[in-house]
């Protein structure tokens, strides 16, 4: 039996299938979660400003979230307990992004979920799909590192400032480059 259920472009995103970015949907979307992250980004530290972070994502116990933070869609960034997030981390989070906890992420680092198709007439048609990230416990990610779309990354790892990580990297594992490599295991 043919399923006739038609799929919203959110609901699409959210199964992980193709969607439209030009949706009028995702796009009001996005509308209210730059709304919350220009708020967060303008308020003082303090009981305000964790408030306004809540909108955006889920946040564990005693983990710092410093300004500015760019989120596309808000919610589908769950970030762990005791985790140092500094300035300028931007989080596509057209799909899941997980941090787990004691995380350290420096400045300017990108977590990244969207991929566009390779065929011309689909990019013009504003096609796109998403693929979650996951980022273990106590992983130290360097000022300026990215991370691909669909990539993990395992518990202890270190990554190298400047690191483009484009495929998986085992726990335990000091990864440097573009793209990044494992040098050795961490001690």
């Amino acid at each position: 039996m043919v399923d006739l259920k038609i799929l919203t472009m959110r609901q699409r995103m959210l199964d992980g299938q193709p969607f439209r970015t030009d949706d009028r949907g995702l796009a009001r979307d996005r509308s209210l979660a730059a709304a919350a992250e220009a708020a967060f980004n303008a308020a003082p530290l303090g009981a305000e400003r964790e408030a306004l972070l809540a909108e955006l994502a889920v946040v564990g116990e005693e983990t710092q979230v410093r300004a500015p933070l760019r989120v596309e869609h808000g919610r589908r960034l769950r970030i762990g307990a005791r985790c140092e997030i500094a300035a300028g981390l931007v989080a596509q989070d057209f799909a899941e992004i997980t941090i787990g906890d004691d995380v350290l992420i420096g400045a300017n680092v990108q977590l990244l979920t969207l991929t566009r198709p390779v065929q011309a007439e689909q990019r013009r048609s504003k096609w796109a799909a998403a693929s979650p990230v996951w980022i273990g416990n106590n992983v130290s990610l360097g000022a300026g590192v990215i991370v691909s779309p669909g990539v993990r990354i395992g518990d202890n790892t270190v990554v190298g400032a400047g690191s483009v990580v484009i495929r998986d990297l085992p726990a335990n594992v000091v990864a440097i480059g573009n793209p990044a490599k494992v040098i050795g295991a961490v001690s």
